[in-house]
């Protein structure tokens, strides 16, 4: 099992923070073990590691302002969202002061006739679209936690929309950054295009934290389609379903989203949402577009769902049912859960070329079925993306060996077939051990960056780069 290791702490630069920021803050510098703990917390196996303090700013001035005081003592520094990271991105391993943005949660400027707006981090996915709801706009990216943007970006999520709309680095504009000396920069303009120097944005987004905290987000937006249309169709094995996702890739189909849940998932969602699913491997579409545009690609995949022995192909434009059939997805997680009470849900985050997804969902599910693990399998697999969700009895030292030996192999047989160890989770502590596995000498060019940027690793510490 990943370990989360404690590094070595500044206690005389902590405590000096500790009494600077709480005598600036008052109320909005916390120290109760509480919610120390809650903002330490991870939602994976990996352990808590919680921060000294946390402090709620409200702008991008009082965050330069606690940045400034923690590189004075060189005190840690770790970015807060909502909490929905999965590998660890918001321990503190060398204590220090966790940031909490939630607060920053202000939709700053919507520039319709650009389609583009500005926001502060702490603003979700859901608080955005239904603010841009009555303006014919919406913001495509949807990891299916309802996350700060912020928190988005730092991770460079991506999610259920991602085949046709790509991922937060697609998305993402321009940001405000608050840099390792307490400093805050614009990395671009709002600008569609630029050659203007380095790409600071792409450098930040998926940085998650190591180099600075977000505090503004410029994001491209997309106007709401004429017309959406939902289509669900079931196949004897996940190998059938995922020959017709490959081939609707290839034929070009512009889907907006297609979703694989094996036949474990759909029986856990139809207990869990009340559904009557055919408990069958099942892929799950949106289409947008025009109104004979959307009707002519379900058209279209329905007929390479039947080449591929698709059974129950069904499609409808009804917004009751499509958001129906998208909130059981969305509850996935929730619903494979609870196929064992009181067993950790230990999400994969595996992604490969298309042409070798079948063999590394198949393989991935035999290797299941020999360790003997309950595991349910869904994946965003219009690009190549799918988690497992081993269910696991943390209490059982044999099984958590397993299951720790499990994902390990899964990312070595993702890398191994030219593909990655995450998809969208991010490296965060979880992943570390894979990352040189995965990109070799690049990343002794990441931490020579890290260094030059913030030369007293005070920015959440502990991640993405591996242990010396």
């Amino acid at each position: 099992m990943v370990q989360a290791i404690d590094l070595p702490r500044n206690e005389t630069g902590i405590a000096s923070v500790l009494g600077v920021l709480k005598q600036r803050f008052g109320e909005k510098f916390q120290t109760g073990q509480a919610i120390r703990e809650q903002h330490g917390h991870t939602t994976t196996w990996i352990r808590t590691q919680a921060p000294d303090a946390v402090v709620y700013p409200q702008n991008s001035d009082e965050v330069a302002e606690v940045v400034k005081v923690c590189a004075e003592h060189k005190v840690p520094v770790i970015g807060f969202g909502t909490g929905t990271s999965l590998e660890g991105h918001v321990n503190a391993p060398a204590g220090g002061i966790c940031v909490d943005l939630t607060d920053m949660n202000e939709i700053v400027a919507v520039h319709a006739e650009d389609l583009d707006c500005v926001v502060q981090p702490g603003v979700t996915r859901e608080q955005l679209n239904t603010y841009l709801r009555d303006q014919g706009l919406f913001f495509p990216i949807d990891p299916g936690a309802n996350a700060s943007l912020g928190g988005m970006t730092a991770t460079r999520a991506s999610g259920t929309n991602a085949v046709r709309y790509g991922t937060m680095k697609d998305n993402v504009l321009a940001l405000e950054v608050v840099t390792p000396k307490g400093d805050v920069i614009r990395t671009a303009s709002r600008a569609k295009k630029s050659s203007a120097g380095y790409d600071l944005t792409r450098l930040m987004v998926g940085s998650e934290g190591t180099l600075g905290l977000i505090t503004e987000i410029t994001l491209k937006l997309q106007g709401i389609p004429e017309a959406m249309s939902s289509a669900r169709v079931s196949f004897d094995t996940v190998d059938a379903a995922c020959q017709a996702v490959m081939m609707t890739i290839q034929y070009g189909i512009p889907v907006a989203r297609i979703e694989l849940l094996d036949a474990l998932t759909v029986k856990a969602v139809n207990a869990y949402s009340k559904l009557t699913l055919p408990e069958a491997p099942l892929l799950l579409l949106e289409f947008h577009g025009s109104e004979a545009g959307v009707a002519e690609q379900a058209e279209l995949f329905g007929g390479i769902a039947e080449e591929f022995g698709g059974t129950g192909f069904e499609w409808t434009s009804s917004a009751e049912e499509r958001n129906k059939l998208w909130q059981a997805r969305h509850d996935a997680y929730w619903a494979s859960v609870a196929l064992r009470p009181g067993a950790k849900g230990i999400s994969t985050d595996v992604c490969v070329p298309i042409s070798r997804l079948s063999e590394c969902v198949n393989a991935a599910q035999e290797r299941l079925d020999e360790l003997g693990f309950i595991a349910p399998i869904v994946g965003h697999v219009g690009d190549g993306n799918f988690h497992t969700l081993p269910l696991i009895d943390m209490d059982n030292p044999d099984e958590v060996a397993k299951a720790d030996e499990f994902v390990g192999w899964l990312n070595d047989l993702a890398i191994s077939m030219g593909g990655t160890c995450t998809g969208e989770h991010g490296i965060g502590q979880g992943k570390r051990p894979y990352l040189v596995k995965e990109l070799g000498g690049a990343v002794d060019m990441m931490a020579a960056i890290k260094t030059a940027i913030d030369p007293d690793n005070i920015m959440n510490p502990g991640k993405i780069i591996p242990a010396d």
